[in-house]
């Protein structure tokens, strides 16, 4: 099933009640990680278009490196990418959304599986700061909108506030 395959009206009722969980899920989650794992898997269970969901953050002991966090989908060979490259860097460098439409067309995409066609990486800010990112990728092409981009940035807000609320 694909993005085409849902009505609008269903993929905006299905992201009104995802939020809504990620914010209960937010004010009971053990952890950050539990957190970020109900998140993923969530997002793959609802929303069927997102082939790989996940968690880069960057790496405390180097602001330069996004390690791996939380996915699901198929196992990834990038579980540390410098901020200097793909598509995951390129939203940390600029702090925004970045959709991509064909990531074979994409020369910063870097290749996690033949299958991925698109993708859009989201930042998660806390504390004024970019802490990580979720990155979805698809087998659809161009199965990311605009309103994607705005629901997976208020989840990255669900995120970012429970850093704020309980980190020093």
């Amino acid at each position: 099933m694909s993005n085409s395959q849902l009505s609008p009206a269903q993929l905006s009722q299905t992201r009104a009640a995802l939020l809504e969980q990620f914010r209960h899920l937010a004010s009971s989650a053990a952890s950050f990680e539990a957190l970020q794992q109900g998140v993923v898997e969530g997002l793959s269970q609802a929303l069927p278009h997102y082939s790989w969901t996940g968690f880069y953050m960057l790496d405390p002991n180097d602001a330069e490196t996004l390690v791996l966090g939380p996915f699901v989908g198929d196992p990834t060979p990038h579980v540390r990418i410098p901020v200097t490259q793909g598509i995951c860097g390129a939203a940390v460098a600029t702090g925004e959304t970045v959709i991509v439409d064909d990531v074979n067309a994409d020369p910063r995409y870097l290749s996690c599986s033949i299958k991925t066609k698109s993708e859009i990486v989201v930042p998660i800010y806390a504390h004024d700061k970019v802490i990580g990112e979720i990155d979805i990728d698809s087998h659809d092409p161009a199965a990311f909108t605009g309103e994607d981009g705005a629901f997976l940035e208020d989840v990255a807000r669900v995120l970012g506030s429970y850093v704020e609320q309980y980190s020093a």
